[in-house]
């Protein structure tokens, strides 16, 4: 835990000036979606769909995970490049049907606009897949920046995307808060100068707990950073 950063926030929760969230397994569960385009492969190929407990942790992997789970291909296999295409493409055409906010994000964002605090979106998501998404789910119009893996030359856990969406809002990095459900995301956020908030309601990975991001706090439901910016 970032203790200095952590103890200023509580000391003063004004000190956050902004907000920034991932999108997958953060402020939506779009699990299904992407469960539904893999599945879709696997029946193509003879294979029997997959329940959506062994496709879901592989979502903040993008079509590496979900490839990787569905299909037992790797970058590394030949194959690999057209599967990706072929999965990308299934997941655009459904790209919304059974994506929907976590419970308690409407509330959330809602509580931060009466507050007057700004937020916006960072996600590896290619816009070509983003910006859709977002303003199908209403949160584009009201998000001050959405910044897609392909905005910028560099992906998270790379800062830039961060950065670049501070600076379209006019927000100074050091006062903004990145909320994640991915060790990158926590990577990302403090090589961007920003606090970091782990949430522990998304996809988290197989990788190390969640405990172990080095996160400054970790959450447990979205409506728990309320309580942090003296909202509650």
């Amino acid at each position: 835990m970032n203790s200095a950063f952590f103890q200023k926030w509580q000391d003063s929760p004004s000190a956050v000036q902004a907000l920034l969230f991932d999108l997958d397994g953060t402020l939506v569960d779009s699990a299904p979606d992407l469960a539904g385009a893999a599945n879709e492969m696997r029946l193509n190929r003879g294979l029997a769909a997959l329940p959506l407990e062994a496709l879901r942790p592989m979502v903040g992997a993008g079509a590496r995970g979900m490839l990787g789970v569905a299909l037992q291909i790797t970058p590394a296999d030949g194959e690999y490049e057209a599967a990706r295409v072929e999965f990308l493409d299934r997941y655009e055409a459904r790209i919304a049907q059974e994506t929907r906010l976590f419970d308690q994000v409407l509330e959330l964002l809602d509580s931060l606009q009466l507050a007057g605090i700004p937020w916006g979106i960072v996600t590896n998501k290619a816009e070509r897949f983003a910006l859709p998404l977002t303003r199908h789910l209403g949160l584009h119009g009201a998000a001050f920046a959405v910044i897609g893996g392909d905005t910028t030359e560099h992906a998270k856990p790379h800062p830039a995307p961060l950065l670049e969406a501070a600076k379209r809002g006019g927000i100074d990095p050091q006062r903004c808060v990145y909320v994640g459900d991915d060790e990158r995301d926590i990577i990302a956020g403090r090589a961007a100068g920003m606090g970091t908030a782990a949430a522990g309601w998304g996809y988290l990975g197989n990788g190390k707990p969640i405990e172990a991001w080095n996160a400054d706090i970790v959450l447990s439901s979205p409506v728990g950073i309320l309580k942090l910016l003296g909202l509650t």
